[in-house]
């Protein structure tokens, strides 16, 4: 049964990964956004690849570019359909959407979550992520399937 997975790749390889993998025939979500007009990976080093495990364990790991399997001692973790399904309606023209509900709120600004579960929870905004703590966030999340965030994106600066 397919599956999606986190995959690792080396820094600066996940277009040519993404390539790879279609040219192959399999179904690989990078999700991207724009800055500076230049197009970027939303978690760089990391792509979400659904494929069989173990069938194509071998031939996913060894492919040129991938450092490894995100997983643990048991295997790759599966990574939920409704995950992928949350990150791509986030999507304008296939990039990920940074400024959606207006003014983009400062550290000690009150904000409001406009989207999901959370909708309608104030809070103050304490901090930017930056790329690396975007991809320590989605890791922690594969590995414990806990993990709550807001993405910035999704909230509101409550005038």
């Amino acid at each position: 049964m397919k599956n999606w997975y986190v995959i690792n790749t080396k820094p600066k390889k996940e277009f040519q990964v993404e390539r790879l993998f279609v040219e192959g025939g399999f179904e690989i979500y990078t999700p991207k956004y724009s800055q500076d007009k230049q197009i970027k990976p939303f978690f760089p080093g990391y792509q979400f690849l659904n494929f069989e495990y173990p069938e194509h364990y071998r031939l996913v790991k060894y492919t040129r570019g991938v450092k490894r399997i995100i997983g643990n001692e048991s295997g790759p973790i599966a990574v939920s359909d409704e995950v992928i399904k949350q990150i791509k309606a986030r999507e304008v023209n296939g990039l990920i959407e940074l400024e959606k509900y207006g003014l983009e709120p400062d550290v000690g600004d009150e904000i409001e979550v406009m989207e999901g579960a959370m909708k309608g929870l104030r809070g103050v905004f304490q901090k930017e992520l930056t790329d690396k703590e975007r991809v320590i966030i989605l890791l922690n999340y594969v590995s414990y399937q806990g993990t709550l965030v807001i993405e910035k994106k999704k909230l509101k600066k409550v005038l």
